[in-house]
């Protein structure tokens, strides 16, 4: 199972695309885009729906004024009166709540013209399927729709439902042959059930493209990139609040991994501003 562990960080990008499977997000989006059938399979095993007419989004990146925050969505479905958005989640980022919520919004945006009524929005699905437990509570799925807190029954009726899946705790918890088969080929790249095998073949042709190999390459060298811009990024507002509480230079340098010279230069900065 691919986690951003420091094991896992420290491959190459040729080691990482060698041991991806449908449990990386670049894998999953390839084979969920290029294979709409089995898309739609899964969104009717996880949802227990049937899904009638499937309408796939060309464009994955839904960007509203320039300077809001766009999405990058890894499946963006519409089905007559109904939106799905799947997203394949590695690790806890500590935001999906607020990050269903925001997705949630801007799916709503994207999909409401002008001049169209409030009631003609899609019932609206976000799907998280995650390899770490995020809420602790040991149930295999949580599902969310909004209700009234005062007496914990009446619907607010919004139609939009935040759905997270735990991975480990489905592929031993849940009854359905078929979707307990997915979770653990997800888990273990064993395939058990007829559209496993169709999922492990369709993994083996994305990763036997040249072109997808060095989309992939590029892909992770940006994660690198943001992954270590960040990094940086977190070390330097550290490093100035330190400074603030009157922190030695030595004791700065040493819990931010920051060089003398960047917290030097760092102090000048905040000795001109003040």
């Amino acid at each position: 199972m691919e986690t951003m562990t420091t094991n896992y960080l420290s491959l190459t990008p040729e080691e990482k695309w060698e041991q991806a499977t449908l449990a990386n997000n670049f894998i999953f989006y390839k084979v969920m885009r290029h294979h709409p059938e089995a898309c739609k399979q899964l969104l009717e095993m996880l949802l227990g729906i049937k899904i009638e007419s499937m309408e796939m989004k060309q464009e994955e990146t839904i960007a509203l004024d320039y300077d809001s925050k766009g999405i990058r969505l890894d499946v963006f479905v519409k089905d007559t009166g109904r939106m799905f958005d799947v997203e394949l989640q590695i690790a806890n980022t500590k935001e999906l709540p607020e990050r269903a919520r925001y997705y949630q919004g801007v799916m709503d945006v994207d999909t409401l013209k002008a001049g169209q009524k409030y009631k003609e929005l899609r019932d609206s699905h976000i799907i998280f399927i995650c390899l770490e437990d995020v809420f602790k509570n040991g149930l295999p799925v949580n599902t969310f729709a909004n209700i009234c807190l005062e007496d914990g029954k009446t619907k607010f009726g919004d139609r939009t439902y935040k759905h997270f899946f735990f991975a480990p705790l489905c592929a031993k918890m849940i009854e359905d042959k078929e979707v307990k088969a997915f979770f653990e080929f997800l888990i273990s790249n064993q395939a058990s059930s007829s559209y496993t095998d169709e999922l492990k073949n369709y993994v083996a042709d994305a990763k036997q493209s040249t072109e997808n190999k060095m989309q992939f390459m590029t892909w992770e060298r940006q994660r690198a990139y943001d992954f270590e811009a960040g990094a940086q990024q977190k070390a330097v507002e550290t490093a100035e609040n330190m400074m603030k509480k009157n922190y030695p230079v030595d004791d700065i340098c040493e819990i931010t991994g920051l060089s003398l010279e960047q917290v030097l230069e760092i102090k000048e900065k905040i000795t001109v501003k003040m």
